[in-house]
């Protein structure tokens, strides 16, 4: 899952870059408002978390041209106001939720999680399943059978984004962008070596291959 942070305080921006690294998302992070609004604008996010006092561009003004444009990448504003009026009218511009300075990682994580799950129409909070294949969210586990995977968190971020796109063909590129962020090296062999790395780990010991490369296209994890 990536997402995109717009935040110009580099000490909390550190703080949520960290946990949510840890967390196994891929964060892309600007300070700039107008940077910001154009990475929304031009690269897929699966969520946005907006301060709305920022250089160049303000978060509000952000959210009001994303909605515009018909962008409904989910967003959470951050914001050091505590009026019931201001959190009225970020969410009346096209924010999902609000959540005011100062907060606790473990609240930011929740609210980021639901967001994502409403969005995408994840009918289950905390597990993925595909076949006899599950995740679970919170624990971070995976098993298949009933044995557990082991999993390094590339490899969990990895196989979370293949289960969320189960039987669909995901290219090379896209999963650079959504395991890695936007600074990546197109040219790298990282993605072809992360998969053989999961493919390893889920297949070993199984008569069924779930993991497959399409020649020209990207790889597909495939149940059916």
């Amino acid at each position: 899952m990536r997402i995109l942070l717009i935040e110009d305080d580099l000490k909390i921006s550190s703080f949520i870059i960290k946990g949510l690294k840890q967390a196994g998302f891929a964060v892309d992070h600007t300070k700039d408002g107008e940077e910001g609004l154009y990475l929304l604008l031009n690269e897929p996010y699966d969520a946005a978390i907006i301060d709305i006092m920022l250089p160049k561009r303000d978060g509000l003004s952000i959210i009001e041209e994303i909605r515009r444009q018909k962008i409904n990448t989910p967003v959470i504003i951050l914001s050091a106001k505590h009026s019931v009026d201001d959190r009225v009218k970020g969410l009346q511009i096209g924010s999902d939720d609000y959540l005011i300075k100062p907060f606790s990682f473990s609240e930011l994580l929740a609210r980021v999680q639901a967001l994502i799950r409403r969005a995408t129409g994840a009918s289950e909070a905390t597990c993925l399943k595909a076949g006899d294949l599950s995740m679970d969210l919170l624990k971070r586990e995976v098993t298949r059978e009933g044995k557990k995977i082991d999993l390094q968190p590339k490899e969990f971020a990895l196989l979370e984004y293949f289960m969320r796109n189960l039987n669909r063909v995901v290219s090379k590129t896209m999963i650079l962008e959504h395991v890695w962020g936007y600074n990546f090296d197109p040219q790298t062999d990282v993605v072809d070596v992360l998969v053989c790395r999961l493919r390893n780990k889920l297949d070993r010991g199984f008569e069924k291959k779930i993991i497959h490369t399409i020649r020209g296209m990207g790889y597909v994890l495939k149940i059916s």
